[in-house]
């Protein structure tokens, strides 16, 4: 976290500048991608036959798509004023396709990898896009079966964004190491708490961004890459955070998708809190050190290796510090905003996860307490199911297994 000198913990003006049009809106969009999975063998399972993601368009507003693999189903909420109406949006989406899942025979779970289901089986979803990201990407892209957890923050003005974008990169492994929920991989326990970081990394364009001095600098970078037919348009640009090319947002898109749902909607209010104090310190032309990309890949490391159980380094101090204690620090830092955006309640999660574990630790401790994998996935099942209210009432079913 920042030291001493580094960063102030208070600082700009007393409150949040006042919005207006060309301000930022701190609005949450939350995308979350789902694994579906068969209650008897416990492996993933095709959801295309099932015609789950049809289904879920009508029910949903269009608002649930099929990803390149076709055991992976994503939904996002539409474009929320504050955390508690993207909570509500979460839960309903959430507890909607649970029950889709049930009626059609599937379970719906939510970690960043399957404990044991083994990529070259899976099908490929049949669409141009993906198509083409396999002729592409080859091995690579038919590998990528993995599960994440992308956040947007309305940043209307692109100049803003990217200067946002260079200051919260040094926030990027402290999210991580808070949302680690996969450490299994074909079977193997990885000794990694989020695999996917790994799997991922694969891809090109990923990982922590450089900085940018402007977006002018940002745009001439992106016209060169399609230029030179490196990409074809700005959303293959698959970085840890991005300004989204369609939307006004920046996109967070490090973390790995959580179990529960409170897990989710924690780390999307830090990432709100983040960027409005980002934002505060900004306009009040408060000095933020900006750190070589290579040290923060040094903290995503460790973030993706340890979790919570490890240390990370505090460049400013120049020494490793408990993990947790760094984000108990995070905490303080962003809490002057925490109560204008009044996310207080739901900010206040993330201690349950330092007292907890996160999903990684969770997963890992029932493995260890049963040795079983089929357990394991049974347990983030009940854990994607838990605190959503009303999935019995609205499609019983038989107990998994």
């Amino acid at each position: 976290m920042p030291a001493s000198g580094t960063l102030p913990s208070r600082a700009g003006s007393e409150h949040l500048p006042r919005k207006d049009p060309m301000l930022p809106t701190f609005t949450i969009g939350i995308e979350e991608e789902y694994q579906t999975v068969d209650p008897v063998t416990r492996d993933l399972r095709s959801h295309i036959h099932a015609e789950i993601i049809e289904k879920g368009k009508l029910l949903l507003q269009e608002r649930v798509k099929a990803e390149m693999h076709q055991s992976v189903v994503e939904v996002g909420t539409s474009v929320c004023s504050n955390i508690k109406e993207a909570k509500e949006e979460v839960k309903k989406l959430r507890r909607d396709m649970i029950a889709l899942a049930r009626e059609n025979g599937l379970r719906l779970a939510s970690a960043a990898t399957h404990p044991f289901a083994d990529w070259r089986v899976q099908e490929i979803t049949e669409d141009v896009r993906y198509k083409n990201i396999v002729e592409d990407l080859q091995l690579v892209a038919r590998a990528n079966l993995i599960f994440g957890l992308h956040v947007h923050i309305g940043v209307e003005d692109r100049e803003t964004a990217i200067q946002l974008m260079n200051h919260a990169r040094y926030f990027v492994p402290h999210m991580l190491a808070l949302s680690t929920n996969s450490p299994f991989w074909l079977g193997m326990d990885t000794g990694l708490k989020s695999y996917r970081c790994k799997v991922f990394d694969k891809f090109p364009r990923t990982n922590i961004p450089d900085y940018f001095p402007s977006w002018g600098e940002y745009e001439n970078f992106i016209k060169l890459l399609i230029k030179t037919n490196c990409i074809d348009n700005a959303k293959k640009i698959w970085w840890d955070i991005r300004p989204h090319p369609f939307f006004n947002t920046l996109e967070f898109r490090v973390c790995d998708i959580p179990m529960r749902v409170e897990e989710t909607i924690a780390l999307a209010a830090l990432i709100q809190a983040t960027i409005a104090k980002l934002y505060k310190l900004y306009t009040a032309n408060q000095g933020f050190r900006l750190y070589r990309r290579a040290l923060i890949m040094e903290n995503k490391w460790r973030a993706s290796r340890y979790g919570l159980e490890g240390k990370l380094i505090d460049f400013g101090k120049q020494t490793e510090v408990p993990a947790r204690e760094l984000v108990l620090e995070y905490l303080e830092f962003i809490d002057d905003v925490v109560d204008e955006l009044d996310s207080r309640e739901e900010l206040n999660y993330i201690h349950k996860i330092l007292d907890g574990g996160t999903g990684a630790d969770r997963q890992l401790r029932v493995f260890r307490e049963t040795g079983d994998l089929k357990k394991v996935v049974d347990y983030i099942i009940e854990e994607t199911e838990a605190g959503v209210a009303e999935i019995e009432a609205q499609a019983p079913a038989r107990k998994v297994g």
